[in-house]
């Protein structure tokens, strides 16, 4: 099924029902979550087979076909929230921010103790995709994140914070990404996009 993003960006949540009179359609869901805006999402009898969505003020609108089925709708909001949110990501972070987002991360799940001297985007890091110095306190995360949903940089750059603390990937470094909600989906995500890169690339089709 094609997906037709918009460039504008969003938040993510679990659902909650609402209408939608303005599409003639039924129902659709309505999310808010922690930090997140309001997502909606609008059936139309006039659309066939694409899924799009686009910010309205502080909501995210997610148009489908007004036959596609509970667990498809579900399966759409993901894919289509995770879209928006890497094109958010392409717009809001750059070389400059990354520091600032380290600091919020620490404050707000490692208590503040972990405190980088200096934080950049590096191009030579092709077989992982951050790291870090602890004695100069220093983390350098791949370009190739550059373009993933926020919560994936986010979880990477958690992830080498955590080591200026903590060495090793022993049950005390754990330990400290244990409250940030979103480690094992940000880990599925790039194990994912690991498994994709080792498929051989197919042909494309010929066209009639």
């Amino acid at each position: 099924m094609p997906a037709d993003p918009s460039p504008r960006g969003a938040g993510e949540t679990p659902l909650r029902r609402t209408a939608d009179p303005s599409r003639g359609a039924g129902a659709g869901p309505e999310a808010r979550g922690p930090g997140a805006g309001v997502v909606e999402v609008r059936r139309s009898s006039r659309r066939r087979r694409t899924v799009s969505a686009y910010r309205e003020g502080d909501r995210t609108i997610v148009l489908i076909p007004a036959r596609m089925s509970e667990a498809e709708e579900r399966r759409w909001i993901t894919v289509m929230l995770d879209k928006l949110a890497a094109q958010e990501s392409r717009k809001m972070l750059g070389g400059s921010e990354l520091a600032e987002r380290a600091e919020r991360l620490s404050d707000q799940f490692l208590q503040g103790r972990a405190r980088p001297v200096s934080v950049r985007w590096v191009t030579n890091q092709n077989t992982r995709w951050g790291s870090c110095t602890p004695a100069e306190g220093s983390i350098r995360l791949s370009h190739r994140l550059q373009g993933m949903p926020e919560y994936v940089i986010d979880y990477v750059l958690l992830h080498e914070l955590a080591h200026l603390l903590v060495p090793g990937h022993g049950p005390r470094f754990w330990s400290l990404l244990e409250s940030y909600p979103r480690t094992e989906r940000a880990r599925g995500y790039l194990e994912g996009v690991v498994a994709a890169g080792r498929l051989p690339h197919l042909p494309a089709a010929r066209s009639e």
